[in-house]
């Protein structure tokens, strides 16, 4: 490694050469081998950088998909847009920054493996909680986990559908996507509608008590599902 050049840099460029070799061999040990020979890398920094090999690089690449869509955002004029459309444009810029179909089918199947399916519900939920977060969430009480948890179901159905749309500028998925979005803010309608009937009032307040007394994780990046829930002070 020289002076001028990083570990980003190397990861980078460990990262472009696997890409080309995913959509035949997956993100397998096979890929990883043809990436490091790609760039004439010695195995020992490649591994160093990425001690799982292929797996890390997958996750790199997502990271690098949220990248993109954080950009797009921040570039995008959302101001006169509702804030449901706002959700579905971040759902689609990221969609549209996965890239090759077939290197994300691929990733989808590396995850779905039970070995690995944490490290991907954590990816999926650092691309939500992104997308909040650049949206400008700043919820810290349980609405924090219920966001990201209907729109990780959003997005992941999304990508799904995405994968197997072979119409014109996926078309198809982008209604399919509105569609997802209108069917949680109908949730979100039907739940507002039950709290504010004096019926069940009574019903929901033990619920409502211990639910106002979770809060979102303090740590930051905000990228699990462990919280808090607060505690009265002895003595009251």
């Amino acid at each position: 490694m020289t002076d001028t050049q990083t570990k980003a840099d190397f990861g980078d460029a460990l990262l472009d050469a696997i890409l080309p070799h995913v959509p035949f061999d997956g993100w397998t040990e096979t890929s990883f081998a043809a990436a490091i020979a790609d760039t004439g890398m010695e195995a020992a920094l490649a591994r160093a950088l990425f001690p799982r090999g292929a797996v890390d690089l997958a996750l790199a690449n997502h990271a690098r998909g949220d990248s993109a869509m954080l950009a797009r955002i921040e570039a995008a004029d959302m101001e006169a847009m509702r804030f449901r459309d706002r959700i579905a444009a971040a759902v689609r810029f990221r969609i549209e920054a996965a890239g090759d179909r077939e290197t994300v089918r691929r990733g989808v199947t590396l995850f779905a493996l039970p070995q690995y399916s944490g490290d991907g519900a954590r990816a999926v939920w650092g691309t939500v909680d992104a997308i909040w977060t650049a949206l400008g969430d700043r919820s810290d009480d349980v609405n924090w986990y219920t966001k990201r948890a209907t729109l990780s179901a959003v997005y992941c159905s999304t990508l799904l559908y995405w994968l197997g749309d072979d119409g014109p500028d996926h078309r198809a998925t982008w209604a399919f996507l509105d569609r997802r979005i209108d069917d949680v803010m109908q949730i979100e309608t039907l739940k507002a509608r039950i709290r504010d009937n004096p019926a069940l009032r009574p019903l929901l307040a033990a619920p409502e008590w211990l639910l106002g007394r979770i809060r979102a994780p303090a740590h930051s990046p905000r990228d699990d599902l462990s919280g808090s829930i607060r505690r009265r002070p002895r003595g009251n």
